[in-house]
């Protein structure tokens, strides 16, 4: 008897291994991979009804091989060192990575599941492995260097000559003058770094999903429209409504819920998400930040932002520093202002509790509505989200550079509410296709974001394909989606990153477009946001959703004269995020960081942004930017970006405002070159001076 189970459990064993095998050999075959070639579809946009989860780790492995294949050849070569054989070579070594890596990215940030996060985190020790096999190369940057000392004597075109500058800057800024000893150390960090980064998004993404708040009394929800309500209901269970965790630390829901408790219960789910048991990210901040400041040591450097910073236009974290501290002042003493007019409404309505984190929306908004007369709900049915995209955001485009846009339905996506439009010149010339995902799921990171599928470049004659994400609240079967005037905003803001992308005019990818200095990225797409109330194009799109009245005059003035309220907690809760990233990657090798909460409490008291009622918009334990994201040392660009579009949106209002010249001029000067300029000088060029902080702090309303 035992003989034969022995014998039947080897069998079992045997068969289980074997198809084990056959699995494996299955999902590593190559010889059925879309990824191997290029879409045959429209643009060459990826074929969503042919990738499936299985292609992504082969076809990653095989797309670095081919790379590092390409590479070898380079360093192989003993013909002399020409631009051809060694930068051009390089630049064309990544294609196949970069067309599989574009569509994973897309969808392990916007519709991730297990399957990719298994991917994710097996393939990002190897990517960073990869990358540091062909950039701490010996051979490879002598070639390099080679080409870039002589590269006055080459004879090679303006953008030629930036890309020999711009492969050389990113070998000298990954480690390629240090020593064989230095290099094994640095290439450990940067795996250590890929895994830590990769294991923090995903156990934010979890840790999101898990601080969802069920309530299973309806009344605890007065204040929420019916349709929010109707929303959030759970469908699988009776009488459960589910108020879910977004990555910021203030809860969209809290503008509206009256009861004080849920609104607290709402807002600590979302601070402490991360901070304890399961999902606690301490351990990960601090192995990162540690590991980021001995990276900066190996490198020569005395903080992870001093070499970070290098090809930024702000170079170097004090001059940062010295930014914040012009605005702190002033936004700390609006503010303040701010705290005593809600606390005086809190009064007022019989209250006696001090005010707290989560009751600043619901009582700013009746702050609002007393002082401007404004009420959300009022302005809601006039920003659909089909209008403002189709007869707002992409009107505006129309207005200032004569691009028109068509529907497609025949496109393939990788979500059913994902919506695809192709874009075309003022004289029907195809530029490119558009995708906009944005609609919240749990599948989804939070925020807002741009991306490309397919780079544009005329090495390899591409138009290009980019998407935009959003993580809007999509409203019941059949229900139109209303948006708030900050959703109306972020529309606008996103694809002013899209335009960015799509008026590229580059030869090369890795110069085409938004692949500029993270300092100057965020420029365009903030600028776009002054568009959202434009008189011309308001008239266009703020139309009321069930009669297609345009939006009363009286309204719009309300908006606008509230434009600078609350603007003290705005502008605090970002500097305090942005201070805190910056101190985070101003600290020494030597230090070490025993207790993520006192850090943060301090370093933010340092730079005296420590409010009680003014968190800081995002705090250190699920602060995806920087500890997933690749805006470590590198989130104060939204403010450092912000200086710039107020000033060059000054320059529209001095010239004429919106119109076909203005928008030409400033499509041709900046939105097309992508990173073939000097940066400063691509600005002052185009605005006839350097930016000055003024027009920000006018908007802000802190003068």
């Amino acid at each position: 008897m035992k003989k034969t189970i022995i014998l039947l459990t080897l069998m079992i064993a045997v068969i289980s291994c074997s198809q084990d095998k056959k699995n494996a050999l299955m999902e590593n075959d190559l010889s059925n991979n879309p990824f191997l070639k290029e879409s045959t579809l429209p643009y060459h946009a990826p074929d969503f009804t042919k990738i499936q989860n299985k292609h992504f780790k082969p076809a990653l492995v095989e797309a670095m091989k081919q790379q590092s294949n390409a590479v070898n050849l380079i360093i192989e070569n003993d013909e002399k060192t020409t631009f051809e054989n060694t930068i051009l070579a390089l630049e064309k070594s990544g294609e196949m990575l970069d067309r599989v890596a574009n569509v994973f990215n897309s969808l392990t940030a916007a519709n991730t599941n297990d399957t990719l996060k298994k991917v994710e985190s097996e393939i990002a020790p190897l990517k960073a492995k990869h990358y540091d096999e062909i950039y701490l190369n010996d051979k490879l940057f002598a070639k390099v260097k080679d080409i870039y000392t002589n590269r006055d004597s080459l004879n090679l075109d303006a953008e030629s000559f930036k890309l020999v500058e711009n492969y050389y800057e990113k070998f000298t800024i990954a480690g390629a003058n240090l020593s064989k000893e230095d290099k094994v150390a640095l290439k450990n960090i940067n795996e250590q770094l890929a895994s830590l980064s990769t294991t923090f998004n995903q156990t934010l993404l979890d840790a999101n999903e898990a601080a969802t708040i069920e309530i299973h009394d309806v009344k605890k929800l007065a204040g929420l429209s019916k349709e929010q309500i109707e929303n959030i209901k759970d469908k699988t269970k009776e009488n459960t409504w589910r108020l879910t965790i977004t990555n910021t630390t203030q809860q969209s829901q809290l503008q509206y819920l009256e009861d004080r408790e849920v609104r607290k219960q709402l807002f600590e789910a979302g601070w402490n998400r991360t901070n304890a048991g399961k999902y606690d990210t301490k351990e990960l901040v601090t192995k990162m930040v540690e590991l980021r400041a001995q990276k900066s040591k190996l490198l020569g450097f005395d903080n992870f932002a001093s070499w970070r910073l290098q090809n930024t236009m702000a170079k170097n974290p004090q001059t940062v520093l010295d930014l914040f501290a012009k605005l702190v002042p002033a936004a700390t003493l609006k503010a303040k202002n701010e705290i005593g007019e809600i606390q005086k409404m809190i009064n007022s309505q019989g209250k006696t509790f001090e005010l707290e984190p989560w009751d600043w929306n619901f009582y700013a908004e009746k702050v609002r509505k007393a002082k401007y007369d404004l009420d959300e709900s009022e302005i809601k049915p006039y920003f659909e989200l089909n209008t403002v995209l189709e007869k707002g955001v992409f009107y505006a485009a129309q207005k200032l550079y004569g691009i028109t846009f068509k529907k497609r339905t025949d496109i393939p996506t990788y979500q059913d509410d994902v919506v695809t439009y192709e874009l075309f010149e003022e004289d029907g010339t195809p530029l490119g296709l558009f995708y906009g995902d944005y609609y919240a799921r749990s599948s989804k990171s939070g925020g807002a974001w741009m991306d490309n599928f397919v780079t544009q470049s005329t090495l390899y004659n591409k138009k290009p394909v980019i998407y935009n994400v959003m993580n809007i609240a999509k409203p019941a079967e059949g229900e139109p989606t209303y948006l708030s005037f900050d959703e109306v905003e972020t529309m606008f803001h996103e694809f002013g990153h899209a335009l960015h992308g799509f008026f590229a005019s580059q030869h090369y990818p890795s110069l085409s477009g938004t692949a500029v200095a993270r300092d100057f990225v965020e420029f365009p797409s903030q600028f776009n946001e002054h568009w959202a109330l434009n008189s011309i194009i308001l008239d266009n799109y703020a139309l009321n959703y069930k009669t297609g009245a345009k939006i009363p005059q009286e309204l719009i003035t309300k908006i606008k004269n509230s434009g600078s309220f609350n603007q003290g907690y705005s502008l605090i809760e970002v500097l305090a995020a942005s201070n805190l990233d910056m101190l985070w990657h101003t600290i020494s090798a030597d230090t070490k960081i025993t207790d993520v909460n006192k850090f943060e409490t301090g370093a933010l008291n340092s730079v005296h942004l420590l409010m009680k009622e003014v968190p800081t918009r995002y705090s250190s334990t699920y602060f995806a930017h920087i500890f997933s994201g690749d805006y470590y040392a590198g989130y104060y660009s939204y403010l450092w970006t912000e200086v710039l579009s107020h000033d060059a949106f000054d320059y529209f209002t001095e010239h004429g405002g919106l119109t076909r010249k203005n928008g030409q001029r400033y499509r041709d000067m900046v939105l097309s070159r992508g990173n073939t300029l000097e940066l400063e000088k691509m600005y002052k060029d185009f605005r006839g001076s350097a930016p000055k902080i003024e027009p920000m702090i006018k908007a802000r309303g802190l003068n």
